[in-house]
């Protein structure tokens, strides 16, 4: 099996970002799977394109993308990504999308084709914080995570796609504020080796509870 492992770059005020720097870390190889890590740029559309080239040459059996959520506080498996950009702050090249379709032609929606409840439990019993998450937000990240469930609905293309949001490094807090929510950068890299072994175990994801009131 293999599976393409995405990072962003750093963005904003930040001059790392713990997603690159985490996948940079985690092993080439878990189990059977064979890990193919790739940096992309935070910038709309760039990235999308950055990652479908990778798709195209790799063929990997499923893709995980990785992205910052300063102020979240466990490794967060998003479970949809909707068809909007509305950017905050501009992308590193000083786009800044507001109230836009991604793909005029695409869904309202598209649903991780990842078992993340599994990888959430399977993190869990190793003792990492993780939850499902309803909302991958309206910057790069969903902008990405759509992007790519886009592509291989489009090119009825059977590999397996999701994302997955990490709060800050601790080493990022200690010049930010102490007050923020972080992870130690080993605990990240752990989560996700976990993800990828609940990946390779579950071809269908588990039922459980995972729903929220708010």
């Amino acid at each position: 099996m293999k599976i393409l492992l995405i990072g962003f770059d750093p963005f904003g005020k930040d001059v790392v970002n713990p997603a690159w720097e985490a996948v940079n870390k985690t092993s080439n190889q878990i189990g059977n799977v064979e890990i193919v890590k790739l940096k992309v740029p935070t910038v709309f559309y760039k990235s999308i394109n950055t990652v479908i080239a990778a798709i195209e040459k790799e063929k990997p059996d499923a893709i995980l993308c990785i992205g910052q959520a300063g102020g979240r506080c466990d490794l967060s498996l998003e479970r949809v990504a909707i068809n909007v950009n509305d950017a905050r702050i501009c992308d590193n090249e000083g786009n800044q999308p507001i109230d836009e379709p991604i793909y005029k032609d695409g869904e309202s929606a598209y649903f991780s084709s990842l078992p993340i409840k599994a990888m959430v439990k399977m993190m869990k019993e190793e003792g990492i914080p993780a939850s499902i998450s309803n909302t991958a937000g309206t910057y790069v990240c969903n902008h990405l995570m759509y992007g790519v469930l886009y592509y291989l609905e489009k090119k009825h293309l059977e590999m397996k796609a999701g994302f997955m949001h990490v709060p800050y490094m601790t080493s990022q807090v200690v010049s930010l504020s102490s007050s923020l929510p972080s992870l130690p950068l080993e605990t990240i890299v752990k989560g996700i080796e976990i993800s990828i072994s609940a990946i390779e175990k579950y071809e269908k994801d588990i039922r459980t509870v995972e729903g929220k009131l708010d």
